[in-house]
């Protein structure tokens, strides 16, 4: 080696790689950016709501406004009339003088006028009258007065239809045909001429004992009606428009004699089993219930094909004063089935709600296929015409999920994709000024929180993706961005489902996320469990993306509003007393200990986000100047301790960490960095060890400035610093090195550090991370460099190697530097290769350069 090659080498300190190959400016920052990290945190915790209700203890909701979660059921509160069919004729506006309607062979009297009829005085008289009225309007045979009659394709293609389950879910969203009509009982006249039934609805009792029908099994669906007057309808129908329709009567007949045979024997079993009051009746019911069930599927009657549909739900309705979960979930399920609507809908589904409130009756769910009958109501009905009815069905799927073997049922369903599709026929419905705007924000509140507990199951995530559920729960949000329920209910969606790349990903990719997410933190700033799980979002998107950094930084209002959450839940107040049971009054955070701790979270979260953002080239800089900022870390840093804040500190730390790394004039932090490492000293100090290691990486960022450098040195923080060197962490080591190299940079300091032993505890550093960690290595190298650098002064002599420490660093450097020797300890092939990479560009360079010094300094 020539003399002027040892005279440049002698003053080339490692201040930059000692690669030969000169890098670029572009390369050099990648590289040296690999100190900038990310942090992690813990999601919040989402509390288990222990009482099944529709709306929980903390809603925002008030009371008054609210659907009911306990309500009473009977049977009377069912319509029969559900599925009655119109006259099929258009009635024209009467007259300015109607007239009274006569018999078809009289002809009104020419001469004196017709006077117009007068209401009776007594209303036993009108009831009469109207009873007489309705008897000749039956006798006048005219064609005007016949039940309509379907189509004779349709006929054939209801007769004729199978009845998979497919199928019946079509033919639930055709629930505006109506059913053939059916001959009301006289029992059914007198109750709806005298307004309803006059005995009240039955006590419930867990007994079947004294339950009737009312009447026994209803006259109308006694085998051999239906051929009277209605055949000879079908007769006339059939002259007036071919053959086509005798086939169509045909099948109607055919219908009745599977009644006959089938179906009405199965209802007197069930009337026969009712009045028993046997102990195994609910049972048995239940058995009868699902042969009804089967034989109404073979033939094709479910839905509205049933001619005697009205009788048949008479019938079933009956059994629901029985007041057994097991049977009136069977009854739910063939009620669902036969398309009920309206009042009757809503009925059914608050009885299956008022079922699923109880935990002990999740097994009946398990064992019944009534979930696939809720999910093809969210699937086909109205929300205009039957949002109380979702909402109740919703809420039913709410209570189940709560159930680890029936949320991983609900997911076997598709409850995510159903959810979504629902989430998209409530749009419409979502300006304030709508009239079902209410309705829909409630069934949003079930439905979140649905989706909130189907988003526990990792099998859920595929799903979340493909059915773009992220994006329409940010469009919920932007149109019930004041509904504190349901932005909670997303955001923790959102911040379970961020912590994996690909819903992490899908989030980042909606469109406007960064600004909805600044908006409502804006808006709830004080609603803390909503803002620290939107936060926790928010740093699981920029911990993973660069582009999402610079998007939420550039957001606007960003910075305003995150230094607006800090300046909120950063109170110079005191933590609780020990052995101080925590205060019941949670909404000032300043004035309840548990206030103080879930503000301590929101902090823990909101500092994440400004680390993970400080990482970006762009915004970084930008995050250093900031004085407000630096002031709430530092304030952080001096008025918490690590025994009560310890993750907070770290995260504090660690953004210190981040901005430290820009040396540009105008950071604050270099500007204060000995202010800075006068409040690290305690993380440094402290018993836990990620604080010490946070605290090491900011000394070596700081330890550029000499200022700094002198502070280290005469508060003995280097013994602190060599001593890290013995840690079996190859983290700390390499921070504790990245301070040291910097310190060596300095005489007086390069002689401190080789009395107190760096040398060799630098050696056995590189015994023993080397083969495993080359980049450590070549650090543990660039720092003995730098410590063995001739030079200094009278006072401070050169630092040197005993022969001692020469020879067992030169044996140690001939070993690594030796490929087949270095790369030995490495198994597979990927590693191999990474492992050879590391050691080629890290190692090697700046090894074979301190070997050749220590040989030229031993000559």
């Amino acid at each position: 080696m020539s003399s002027l090659e040892r005279k440049r080498e002698k003053h080339s300190p490692f201040t930059l790689n000692p690669d030969p190959r000169r890098k670029t400016s572009a390369e050099i920052v990648t590289e040296a950016r690999h100190s900038l990290r990310t942090l992690r945190t813990q999601r919040p915790f989402t509390p288990r709501d222990d009482h099944r209700q529709l709306f929980g203890e903390t809603s925002s909701r008030a009371q008054d406004g609210r659907p009911p979660s306990t309500f009473s059921l009977y049977a009377l509160n069912f319509e029969v009339p559900d599925s009655r069919p119109g006259s099929g004729t258009r009635l024209s506006p009467l007259e300015h003088k109607p007239r009274l309607p006569v018999a078809q062979d009289e002809d009104p009297d020419p001469v004196r006028p017709m006077a117009l009829p007068k209401p009776p005085s007594d209303p036993l008289e009108l009831k009469r009258g109207a009873v007489g009225a309705r008897a000749r309007f039956l006798r006048a045979g005219s064609l005007t007065t016949l039940p309509s009659v379907a189509r004779p394709t349709e006929v054939w293609e209801i007769v004729n239809s199978d009845s998979s389950p497919e199928q019946r879910e079509l033919s639930a969203k055709g629930r505006g045909r109506r059913a053939p009509y059916v001959e009301p009982t006289d029992r059914e006249r007198r109750d709806k001429d005298s307004g309803g039934p006059s005995n009240p609805a039955p006590p419930r009792t867990n007994s079947v004992s004294g339950l009737r029908f009312p009447g026994g099994v209803d006259s109308s669906i006694r085998p051999g009606e239906g051929t009277g007057a209605g055949a000879g309808a079908r007769t006339e129908l059939g002259t007036e428009l071919g053959n086509r329709d005798k086939s169509a009567s045909q099948a109607a007949e055919d219908q009745s004699v599977v009644w006959n045979v089938k179906i009405f024997p199965l209802l007197q079993e069930l009337e026969s089993i009712a009045a028993g009051g046997s102990e195994d009746a609910v049972e048995r019911l239940c058995d009868v219930c699902d042969c009804l069930h089967g034989a109404l599927a073979e033939q094709g009657m479910l839905g509205r094909r049933c001619r005697k549909r009205a009788g048949l739900l008479r019938a079933l309705f009956c059994l629901i004063d029985l007041n057994s979960a097991q049977l009136n979930l069977q009854l739910a399920k063939l009620t669902l089935e036969l398309n009920v609507s309206g009042k009757n809908l809503l009925n059914i589904c608050k009885l299956i709600f008022k079922i699923s409130r109880s935990e002990s009756n999740d097994i009946l769910f398990q064992n019944n296929s009534i979930i696939d009958s809720l999910l093809c109501v969210l699937r086909c009905e109205d929300v205009c015409g039957s949002g109380e009815a979702v909402l109740y069905c919703v809420g039913t799927l709410k209570f189940l999920s709560g159930n680890s073997a029936l949320l991983r049922l609900l997911l076997a369903k598709d409850c995510v994709g159903v959810a979504t599709l629902l989430i998209q026929k409530l749009h419409p419905l979502a300006q304030p000024d709508h009239t079902q705007f209410t309705i829909a924000g409630h069934i949003h509140v079930q439905l979140t929180a649905t989706l909130r507990n189907l988003a526990d199951l990792p099998e859920s995530r595929p799903l979340f993706v493909s059915h773009c559920t992220l994006t329409e729960l940010c469009l919920v949000l932007r149109h019930h961005h004041g509904d504190q329920d349901i932005c909670t209910n997303i955001a923790r969606v959102f911040s379970k489902l961020s912590s994996y790349s690909e819903c992490c990903l899908a989030l980042a990719q909606t469109p406007g996320c960064y600004t909805l997410f600044i908006e409502l933190l804006s808006k709830h700033q004080r609603k803390q469990d909503l803002v620290v799980r939107l936060l926790f979002t928010l740093g699981n998107l920029t911990s993973r993306s660069s582009e999402a950094r610079k998007h939420l930084f550039t957001t606007e209002g960003c910075m305003s509003v995150l230094l607006g959450l800090y300046h909120t839940y950063h109170g110079k107040w005191d933590p609780p007393p020990a052995h101080t049971p925590p205060a019941r009054d949670t909404c000032n955070p300043r004035t309840s200990p548990l206030g103080w701790r879930e503000s301590k979270d929101v902090l823990v979260k909101l500092v994440r986000v400004l680390a993970n953002m400080s990482i970006h080239p762009a915004v970084g800089p930008t995050l250093a100047a900031n004085t407000d900022l630096i002031h709430y870390l530092l304030d952080t840093l001096e008025l918490r301790s690590m025994q009560e804040s310890e993750e907070l500190l770290v995260n504090v730390a660690a953004t210190i960490n981040n901005l430290s790394f820009y040396q540009e004039d105008s950071s604050v932090v270099r500007d204060r960095g000995l202010t800075v490492a006068k409040l690290l000293l305690k993380l440094l100090l402290s018993s836990s060890m990620d604080g010490m290691l946070e605290a090491t990486r900011v000394f070596g960022n700081l330890s550029q400035s000499r200022e700094v450098c002198d502070f280290i040195i005469q508060n003995k923080v280097h013994q602190f610093v060599v001593t890290l060197l013995d840690s079996k962490s190859p983290e700390v080591c390499f921070s504790a090195c990245g301070v040291l190299t910097n310190l060596a940079l300095d005489p007086p300091s390069r002689t401190t550090l080789t009395q107190e032993g760096a040398h060799t505890k630098l050696a056995d550093c590189l015994r023993d991370f080397g083969p495993v960690d080359w980049q450590l290595a070549g650090l543990v190298c660039q720092t003995l460099w730098n410590l063995t650098e001739e030079g200094g002064t009278e006072t401070d002599p050169p630092s040197t190697l005993n022969n001692q420490e020469r020879e067992a660093l030169l044996e140690v450097l001939s070993l690594y530097l030796n490929e087949e020797d270095a790369l030995q300890w490495t198994s597979g092939d990927d590693m191999r290769d990474f492992h050879r990479l590391c050691w080629e560009l890290e190692f090697l360079p700046v090894a074979q350069r301190l070997r050749d010094r220590i040989q030229t300094q031993t000559d």
